[in-house]
Formats: structure tokens, sequence, C-alpha cells
């Protein structure tokens, strides 16, 4: 059994010789000023002081506030959050979750939760939720299918004193967009098997950022030698104009734009070509287009 640390003493006569010391002593603990023997007062800091003369009634207060600010809080955030019993009862639910299940929260109040959601039940996640409950175990991650198919929720199970909460946030719109660039790659292994598709990556400003060999082979030249050239430098002149109104125009509706063209190899010579111009869209803005070349018949 640990010891208790009998506070430091010090009898008034070093007291008051020793002030500045004794003074940086009690900011870490008590200082006893002693007066013929016998223990005469005590030396604390301001904080320790502060924290004797509070009045009980303040601190509950306090705790009062915080509590309903955190309920607040809880109400305000987008993400759903449930909270449940050992026994899986639901003890409170905030606006968002109730709004993704399509129900008040008034009736999801006391629930089971597998009354409430009948998907989790005999679900991978209601396995999770076994061990948040026995064992306070957390868990993230993303889970299909749990409030309506081909939905994806990401997952938070946190303990909570009563029981666990269920924190959920709907990432369908993220998993697709990774899906739909999934699609995306495999289309470009396609064309380049197919091997008769050029397609170079251009800027707003028609710089060309990247090539593939097909194009680079009916241009005679290697990825450095194009790297940053405006792309309509590789075309005959008559068709640079056409093909800078195209992009404009793309630019301005976001429509894919599709041309008669010729390019013109490192040797001089002009091949006639269909370039189709596609737009790539970032979250914010154009990050510029994408140019399929394909030979047009003699």
């Amino acid at each position: 059994m640990a010891s208790v640390q009998e506070p430091q003493r010090v009898s008034a006569a070093d007291f008051i010789r020793g002030f500045a010391n004794w003074r940086l002593q009690s900011a870490r603990e008590p200082v006893v000023v002693t007066h013929h023997g016998k223990d005469a007062h005590v030396l604390i800091s301001l904080d320790d002081y502060r924290r004797l003369d509070a009045d009980p009634t303040d601190v509950a207060d306090t705790a009062n506030r915080l509590e309903q600010s955190l309920a607040g809080l809880v109400e305000s955030i987008r993400d759903g959050v449930i909270l449940i019993d050992p026994q899986w009862r639901i003890l409170a639910a905030n606006p968002a979750v109730c709004d993704m299940l399509e129900r008040s929260c008034a009736d999801l109040i006391g629930a089971p939760l597998t009354t409430a959601v009948p998907r989790i039940e005999g679900s991978l996640l209601a396995q999770h939720i076994v061990r948040l409950i026995d064992h306070r175990e957390r868990f993230s991650g993303e889970v299909p299918d749990i409030f309506r198919p081909r939905q994806w929720l990401r997952v938070d199970l946190v303990p909570a004193p009563v029981g666990g909460a269920l924190v959920l946030r709907d990432v369908s719109d993220a998993l697709n967009d990774f899906a739909a660039n999934d699609a995306r790659q495999a289309l470009l292994a396609a064309v380049e098997v197919e091997g008769d598709i050029g397609h170079a990556r251009i800027s707003v400003r028609e710089a060309v950022e990247a090539a593939n060999d097909t194009l680079l082979e009916m241009l005679g030249v290697d990825a450095a030698a194009i790297r940053r050239v405006r792309f309509s430098a590789l075309l005959a002149v008559g068709h640079r104009g056409a093909f800078a109104e195209g992009l404009e125009e793309l630019f301005r509706s976001g429509q894919p734009v599709r041309l008669a063209s010729q390019i013109v190899t490192r040797d001089g010579d002009a091949t006639d070509v269909t370039l189709t111009i596609a737009e790539v869209r970032g979250p914010y803005a154009s990050d510029g287009a994408v140019v399929m070349v394909t030979r047009r018949p003699i």
C-alpha cells in the first residue's frame, strides 16, 4: 500500500529568510509553516486556493452545462449517431440518423437496434457491436447495405458509459467515384491493348502533360519531345484554329467535341485523323482535357 507523502515543513524564521524559494515550492505542493515547532500556516498556490473556495453547486452547474453542450454538438453534426445500451436498445438518436432512416427520433428511442435497422441482424457489423458491448472494442470501416441496398456507410463504433455509440456517415458517392475511376482505368487499358488509338492529357492551356505510345508513334517522337508543347502545335497549320475553337466550346459547355483534323509527324508528313476531346473535371474547376486521336480511312 502506497504511503501518503508528508508535506514540506519550514519554520517561520526560515520561511521569511527564504520566501522566494518556498513560494516556488508551494506551486508544486503545500508548504507547512511552523511556529515554535507546531504547524501554524499552510502556503498553497492560487489555483489550489480557488478550488478549495469553489461552490459545489457551481461545479455541478458547470458539469450540467458541459453535458448540454455535448448533447447539442451531437445534435448538430452531420454524422448519424445512435447510442445503445448493453441490450442493444436505442437510448438516443440524433436528427441526422433519423433522416437516414426516414423515421422520427421519438419512434427510435427505446426500440431494439435490430428492429429499427433490421439489416444489422446477422451482418458482420453485428459481430463488431457484440465486441463493442462485451469488450469495449472499437471499430471503423465501410459497411454496405445496412440501411438500404447499394448504400455504403462509414461506421465508427465507440464505447460509451451506458453501452456504445454508432457513428454513421453515408459514403456511397465517394465509393461510387472510386468504382468509376477503376472503370476508367480499365477502359484506358483496353485502349492501349487495341493499339490504334492515340491519346494525350492536356492542361487548360492545352499543354501536353502525357501521351500514350500510339500517339508518340504517330508523331515519330518520344515523350520528352512533346511534353509541355501546345497540342495545337502538333496539328497542321490549317487545323489549329478549329482545335482552339473546339477546346473553348468544350470548356464552355462541358460536352465532348469531335473534329476532323491533321496531325504532323516529325518528318513533316500530315496524317488525317479524328480528334475527340473530353473535359477532365476536378472538384472545383476544369483540370484540362483528354484528346483521343484515331487515323481516318484514306
